[in-house]
């Protein structure tokens, strides 16, 4: 029988990605729905190759724009994720949510009840939102499993292990185009997006320079695992070949490495361990493993790692404010508006304001509590 599935953000890298990996047993597949924002173009030409009948493009023009090309073609072309109760009938097999930024927060909380499993590459919904998706989860019985490849390889390295078992939970970090520069006001944009290892988009490779990456990523630990930050480390691993690092409170310490490609964290959030396809990868590469190069991050240099500090126990409303003012601040150095050390700089005085401080005891109580907080934060730097 055929698995269906869902892809959320298809026109972009993780929707791609996935793609490809089932393009290679496109007989075992029945791709329900795709869904983007606004490229159009692509999206249809990905309907056309999967035999896809239901798309979303949310943009609104465009979306009007192509309505005819795809009632042509038989494609049920729909506008907003209101739509899912037409599109699903019963629960699909697999979802992956792969829409960039908070605006993956409400297609992610909308198709939980519609789908067995989702995959969710989606950090910035973990963040502001992960109580409510939990709460979702629970509700419909829904299976979760992170495809960022640091959770991904936390999630498969504790397993059925108890958090109680937990000692501490070590996230690596390539430290970025300037890991063995100095960082200056003079930086140019070319520079801040010449990532050494990942091929990524312009924001998140601006965060993986400044590290605020790997700011979002403790947080986003803390949630889908339920751990103290205190228990959650970061570790420098230049070559990025090793993901993650579980020390457990027997002695056994635990790592996952990994080439470093997103295919494989999706491929098997695809596949369960009983499945005949082989992931197509290297052997094992004993050079880069002989050269992990583990350290410490230098927090003098990398000053985004003291909003670390700053974060709340419990969920709160302070993660939408702090990944809103990022948001913001890095669309604004990408824009030649700001220079590069004004992103932390301005990003620790701002969130320092009174006017944030009450948000750090709130838990978000829905979807739109969430995005008037956003935007309270975002009409604050503009």
């Amino acid at each position: 029988m055929k698995k269906k599935i869902a892809i959320l953000g298809s026109t972009g890298s993780i929707g791609i990605t996935t793609l490809n990996i089932i393009k290679k047993d496109k007989k075992n597949f029945d791709i329900y729905l795709l869904t983007t924002n606004s490229n159009a173009l692509k999206i249809f030409k990905q309907s056309k190759e999967f035999n896809v009948k239901n798309v979303i493009i949310t943009n609104k023009q465009k979306c009007l724009k192509w309505k005819k090309t795809f009632a042509k073609n038989k494609i049920n072309l729909y506008n907003n994720f209101e739509n899912f109760n037409k599109i699903f009938k019963k629960k699909i097999d697999y979802t992956i949510n792969a829409i960039s930024g908070i605006d993956g927060l409400i297609p992610t909380i909308k198709v939980i009840k519609f789908t067995k499993k989702i995959a969710i590459a989606n950090k910035e919904s973990i963040i502001c939102g992960w109580n409510l998706i939990k709460k979702e989860l629970d509700k419909n019985s829904t299976n979760f499993i992170p495809v960022d490849s640091e959770h991904f390889s936390i999630f498969k390295l504790i397993a059925d292990n108890n958090n109680s078992q937990i000692k501490k939970i070590i996230i690596t970090a390539s430290g970025g185009p300037f890991l063995n520069k100095k960082i200056n006001n003079k930086i140019k944009i070319s520079e801040a997006l010449n990532h050494p290892n990942w091929k990524m988009g312009k924001k998140i490779t601006i965060d993986s320079s400044t590290m605020m990456n790997k700011v979002f990523e403790v947080i986003e630990a803390q949630k889908i695992f339920n751990i103290n930050l205190s228990k959650i480390d970061i570790l420098i691993n230049p070559n990025s070949y090793l993901h993650a690092i579980v020390i457990f409170k027997n002695g056994i310490i635990k790592m996952l490495a990994h080439e470093t490609k997103m295919d494989i964290p999706i491929f098997n959030s695809i596949y369960d361990e009983n499945h005949k396809i082989k992931f197509n990868t290297k052997n094992l590469d004993i050079i880069k493993l002989n050269k992990l190069n583990l350290s410490k991050v230098n927090q003098s240099k990398f000053k985004s790692l003291k909003v670390l500090k700053l974060i709340p126990k419990k969920h709160s409303l302070f993660e939408t404010i702090l990944i809103s003012l990022n948001d913001e601040l890095v669309n604004m150095f990408l824009n030649n508006k700001i220079g590069y050390n004004k992103i932390i700089f301005y990003l620790i005085k701002i969130i320092n304001f009174k006017i944030f401080k009450k948000y750090c005891n709130v838990t978000p109580s829905s979807v739109e509590q969430i995005f008037k907080v956003r935007n309270i934060a975002k009409n604050i730097v503009l």
